[in-house]
């Protein structure tokens, strides 16, 4: 049993629906502890992690590698600013672009600021080039960048921009239509940014030859290939990156959620034909990559070697995978489809089902996932996740769509 006293789970909840912002439509749970791929709330009821926070908690929950690093360094040092280097930084910025193929990394604490230094990054270039006229970024219907105001111009989903009075020179245009990206190039155009799936969206992996089709229009009108790993990357479909499963190699990569298995962090990582694009003054992060979000994302990356995540990824999402398109064959009423790539995947909902309520649903009984898009049951368990759990957590899914059936 947890240390709290019986009964302070509705208590937290009362002072939480009483005190916090209420953007958001939390149930009336408190999550006070986790290990591995399970989580227990204030009443001490288990639950099998399906959605790791929104594809963050890489590792799982306590982790003693991760759990270690953190003390560690906590007790060393936590943070001391930008006008130094520090060790874990550095190593850090070295570690992600041998891993990527970027020359340089500037950090940031999440995946919205790392796209917003992005789409800086890209616009600077070409005005200290002296074509200034080059501001414009296409982006995709449906993506998800963020929700800061130059990441959320480059959002393609009005739900999400709607009555914030967005930046202008984003134009959108359908996913995988590279000839609808042909259409909207021009000599005003800095960058094209893309998800390898689109994760928020909905979990829509790009379709055969348009990451490649992308590079090649990008090098063709003088442009930059952004490619928005936050969701997609360390390790999440089974290779470091997505993009390298079409052999695609971007201008910028940005990353976040799972970089720090759980500790804020972004990165955006760079060509060297970008290294000169912000000069010292132009742009920065009083927090970014602090010395603890660093030993963080370090113990993250060493436990993926250590413990061949990578392969252990494209293993269990095949589990994965065979046990959702079995659900989607099993009860068609209900799910329509069942799409995605590695551990980032999903089941396809009938319009006329109620995705959060389908959500609720499972929620008590024992299984957390999340929605992506209008219609999809999202799956983005830890890394860590063993097949026994996925099977465990199918089972349970299996059960809860019987009853709807």
């Amino acid at each position: 049993m947890t240390n709290l006293e019986a009964g302070s789970e509705a208590a937290l909840v009362e002072l939480g629906r009483r005190f916090l912002y209420p953007n958001y439509r939390q149930p009336d749970l408190v999550l006070v502890r986790g290990q591995g791929a399970v989580l227990w709330d204030a009443s001490d009821r288990r639950y099998l992690d399906l959605y790791a926070g929104i594809a963050v908690s890489a590792l799982g929950h306590g982790h003693p590698a991760l759990v270690r690093a953190v003390s560690e360094q906590a007790a060393r040092l936590v943070h001391v600013s930008n006008y130094y280097f520090n060790e874990p930084n550095v190593r850090l910025a070295a570690r992600l672009c041998a891993l990527t193929g970027m020359d340089r990394a500037f950090f940031a604490n999440s995946g919205t600021e790392a796209v917003e230094a992005a789409l800086k990054l890209v616009r600077r270039h070409f005005f200290a080039q002296g074509q200034r006229e080059r501001l414009r970024v296409i982006a995709f219907h449906n993506s998800f960048h963020g929700r800061t105001l130059g990441a959320l111009a480059a959002t393609g989903q009005d739900k999400y921009r709607e009555g914030f009075g967005l930046l202008p020179n984003v134009s959108h245009v359908p996913y995988g239509d590279l000839d609808a990206v042909r259409s909207a190039l021009g000599p005003d155009v800095a960058a094209i940014i893309v998800e390898p799936v689109q994760g928020e969206g909905g979990v829509l992996p790009a379709p055969k030859g348009f990451l490649p089709g992308l590079r090649a229009l990008a090098d063709e009108h003088g442009c930059f290939l952004i490619a928005d790993e936050i969701q997609t990357g360390i390790g999440r479909t089974g290779t470091f990156l997505a993009v390298e499963h079409d052999k695609v190699r971007p201008d910028v990569v940005v990353l976040a959620k799972g970089l720090g298995g759980g500790v804020p962090i972004g990165a955006m990582l760079c060509t060297r034909s970008l290294e000169g694009a912000l000069p010292p003054g132009s742009h920065g992060s009083t927090f970014g990559g602090n010395p603890l979000a660093s030993a963080a994302a370090l113990a993250v990356l060493d436990t993926m070697e250590s413990e061949g995540l990578l392969a252990a990824v494209r293993a269990r999402a095949g589990t994965l995978a065979a046990g959702l398109e079995r659900l989607a064959q099993r009860y068609p009423k209900t799910v329509v489809a069942h799409r995605g790539l590695g551990l980032l995947q999903a089941l396809v909902l009938a319009p006329e089902v109620d995705a959060r309520a389908l959500v609720s649903d499972l929620q008590k009984a024992g299984v957390l996932v999340t929605v992506a898009g209008a219609c999809a049951l999202r799956f983005s368990p830890p890394l860590v996740i063993t097949d026994a759990e996925i099977e465990e957590g199918l089972s349970i899914v299996e059960r809860v769509l019987a009853t709807r059936s």
